[in-house]
């Protein structure tokens, strides 16, 4: 008879053989090596224990240094050693936004699988031609890193809301000044995606955009899809340190409610009678379900932010696809993000109100 011990002990092996037989055979290339590469992209690459032949910055001293800290890395300036390397298969781009363009460009021409860190460009005109290159070029593997698409949260809400009357949703996302780039498309553009990526396409029915003294830009967005509106919050007036994101759904049968990635609670409608608000009537204690929490004692994998925040998956549905170990239902290349840019690049052309 088969005890708990030996179901625990081999339901234990199997989860270990799993990961152990989880191996990538292929050669890959890092270009851009900086504090987002470093921190966030780089130790999913060595937990999943990734072959990266080169790493390619623009600084000489910094390529130098690459070899001892990397054992087995090439360290490079030269973008083309990478492209003209038959044995790479896939590359990693994590450079200035204002070079992801013309990198992007060349890698797709190269025949290389491309994952690229967002944004790939800065302009809905740049966005098309890399979806004519990549219609071009061949269908290579092309995963651009919207990481809130691969968030556990959007999994949930996606299912969630896939049979649900929709009436209205609310986001904030509130964050400190951003002096050193275009908070448009390096920092807005997360929240303008999941809207439509949980909603699908949107015209913009109103915007007021208000400039700090400091600095700070904020807009006040409202959006209309095809079964749903909301409101949008986003702005560089508030603070990193009290940095906020939340989205607030509103349906027929209840409320989702999302705070910074890491929770998702379901709240339900109060009941009616007819026209009438039963709660006005007579007290009922709330009922609020956790669909979602990131789980902050047990520190493993699946507990840490680079999980819940979407980084982990993006690099894995990347690596995945391009050994051909299976293909995510999540759409992941340039096309997916026309309605986004359309979007931001009516954005950028607003000085007051819409």
């Amino acid at each position: 008879m088969i005890g708990f011990q030996d179901i625990i002990k081999g339901y234990k092996r199997r989860r270990d053989n799993q990961y152990l037989s989880q191996v990538y055979k292929k050669n890959y290339a890092f270009i851009g090596f900086g504090n987002h590469c470093i921190h966030n992209l780089y130790p999913i690459i060595q937990h999943l224990q990734v072959n990266v032949k080169y790493i390619c910055c623009s600084s000489p001293q910094k390529a130098k240094l690459i070899p001892q800290k990397f054992k087995n890395v090439i360290g490079t300036t030269s973008i083309d050693d990478i492209l003209n390397d038959e044995t790479i298969a896939g590359v990693f781009v994590s450079a200035s936004p204002s070079s992801h363009f013309e990198i992007a460009s060349k890698t797709i021409k190269a025949g290389k699988a491309l994952f690229i860190e967002k944004p790939p460009c800065m302009c809905v005109e740049e966005l098309n031609d890399l979806i004519d290159k990549q219609r071009l070029y061949g269908p290579n593997t092309i995963v651009v890193g919207m990481q809130k698409r691969f968030s556990p949260v959007t999994a949930i809400l996606r299912k969630k809301l896939r049979d649900k009357q929709l009436v209205s949703y609310n986001l904030h996302y509130r964050v400190g000044l951003y002096p050193e780039g275009n908070e448009l498309y390096d920092l807005f553009i997360h929240p303008i995606d999941l809207v439509t990526f949980l909603f699908g396409d949107a015209k913009i029915l109103g915007v007021h955009k208000t400039n700090s003294k400091n600095g700070g830009r904020t807009y006040l967005l409202m959006l209309a899809h095809n079964h749903i509106a909301g409101t949008l919050e986003l702005s560089t007036s508030y603070s990193w340190r009290e940095a906020h994101e939340a989205i607030c759904i509103n349906t027929e049968s209840g409320m989702y409610d999302m705070q910074q990635m890491e929770t998702l609670t379901f709240t339900p409608s109060s009941l009616s009678f007819g026209k009438i608000p039963l709660e006005k009537v007579y007290t009922r204690n709330s009922c609020m379900t956790s669909l979602y929490s990131r789980n902050n004692f047990n520190p493993i994998l699946a507990n840490n932010q680079i999980i819940s925040q979407g980084y982990f998956n993006e690099i894995k549905v990347f690596v995945d696809r391009v050994e051909c170990i299976n293909k995510p239902a999540i759409p992941t290349d340039f096309t997916s993000l026309r309605t986004t840019y359309e979007i931001l690049d009516k954005l950028d052309k607003i000085e007051g109100t819409l």
